[in-house]
């Protein structure tokens, strides 16, 4: 009797020990370890893109042919939207400029659009990906009003009147995003064509909606709503990775970092909490399989940034790269520069290189402009207003000042380089 009670009890700590080991990634699976990407047992490192339109377009020739640009550039991980989201008064308009959309508010949930003008579109961007060697980042919503983001939840559950943070709170908003997530993850889990699930474009305390005393620093409201929903979707899949998505703002409590203007000293925005981020412990969270940042000192330093300034896009921004590097590496977790763009062609050629050489040279896993810009697409025969300012025009995608194009030459080249070299740094 005793040697059959110790025959089953060491079956059960043998299945106690096995179920406490993440089991093994199925193959083209991009994983994490020891603070670097690896696929299929070995290092990957990359140059990325930046093409939230890339869904929106409506031919499938257009698709393939910016996939094949991409590839040609060397690019190996695109990031996108896998949401759009319209309002049911909006359905009339969309049907007839062919705009892309997954969900359609009308009252307090939303329904899917599963159909030809709706995931079918982004299934044939996640299924054509792998043709061309490019796995996708897919974000869930967006911190902006910018094709349905968040405040579309808050609008139409909770109501007006409420702040823009009651999104990371309200059961009811958190149980329909939720839902969302459910839907997208459920549908592409076992796709190696998927880099990682993106909790939220650019989350912050505030949106187009002012932010509320719940969601100030030292509350951790974004980190506690960045570890519950990291928590769940692994609960959905267990193999691919899971990042923030958020620009890296920090939370450095003993230091009082700002700068002077116009006689008046501010306290910095990215350092201060203010945000909600805090990088240095959102990158700590055991779900959360590496860090993001964004890079826009041009649009967050506006008043600094003018003729006779000593302050310098440049400079600052490899202090930015720097910070987020030396974070990641405490962290023991890869890091990517996920979005960063600066205007004028003469600041992007002078700029850019100096801010990828630094990312390589602090081993930045991703590098990622924003935004990828394509030439020669055809549908409409080129011209095509998508939604709000977006247009394709004489065969351009979008440009919203940011995008880089092929015959910009000298910025091109920056990154067809720096994807040489990440190349040279994998498997």
């Amino acid at each position: 009797m005793w040697s059959l009670l110790a025959v089953l009890l060491c079956e059960l700590l043998a299945l106690a020990g096995a179920s406490s080991v993440k089991p093994s990634s199925p193959k083209g699976f991009v994983t994490q370890k020891n603070g670097q990407f690896e696929l299929d047992g070995k290092p990957f490192n990359f140059v990325g893109a930046n093409s939230y339109w890339l869904p929106l377009l409506t031919t499938t020739a257009d698709v393939d042919a910016t996939f094949k640009e991409m590839q040609s550039a060397g690019i190996k991980v695109l990031r996108t939207w896998g949401f759009n989201a319209i309002n049911g008064s909006e359905v009339a308009d969309a049907l007839q400029s062919g705009l892309t959309y997954y969900q359609v508010w009308n009252s307090s949930d939303w329904v899917l659009n599963d159909g030809p003008q709706g995931l079918q579109r982004l299934d044939y961007v996640v299924n054509t990906a792998g043709k061309y060697g490019i796995k996708l980042i897919l974000a869930f919503t967006n911190n902006w009003v910018g094709y349905g983001g968040m405040e579309l939840y808050i609008n139409w559950i909770a109501g007006a009147g409420n702040t823009h943070d009651v999104f990371y709170t309200n059961p009811k908003i958190v149980q329909s995003y939720q839902r969302y997530v459910s839907t997208i993850v459920n549908r592409y889990k076992n796709s190696p064509n998927i880099f990682a699930w993106e909790m939220m474009n650019e989350a912050r305390c505030l949106g187009d909606l002012p932010s509320g005393p719940a969601c100030v620093p030292g509350t951790e409201l974004l980190t506690k709503w960045y570890q519950q929903q990291s928590n769940f979707i692994r609960s959905l899949d267990p193999f691919h990775m899971i990042t923030t998505g958020g620009e890296g703002h920090f939370y450095w409590k003993d230091k009082n970092i700002g700068f002077w203007f116009d006689g008046v000293f501010n306290s910095d925005y990215n350092f201060n909490g203010q945000a909600g981020e805090d990088f240095d412990t959102d990158l700590t969270l055991p779900n959360v399989d590496f860090g993001t940042y964004h890079l826009y000192p041009q649009t967050w330093y506006p008043e600094l940034d003018t003729p006779g300034s000593n302050f310098s896009i440049k400079d600052w921004g490899s202090f930015w790269i720097q910070a987020h590097a030396t974070a990641a590496k405490k962290a023991n977790k890869p890091v990517l520069l996920e979005e960063f763009g600066v205007t004028g062609l003469q600041n992007k050629t002078e700029i850019y290189s100096v801010w990828v050489d630094l990312a390589l040279k602090t081993k930045h896993a991703g590098i990622f402009p924003w935004q990828f810009g394509m030439l020669g697409l055809k549908e409409d025969g080129g011209n095509r207003l998508i939604k709000y300012a977006d247009a394709i025009i004489d065969g351009a995608s979008p440009n919203d000042g940011f995008a880089i194009y092929k015959n910009q030459t000298a910025v091109w080249n920056i990154f067809t380089n720096v994807a040489k070299v990440q190349a040279s740094r994998s498997g």
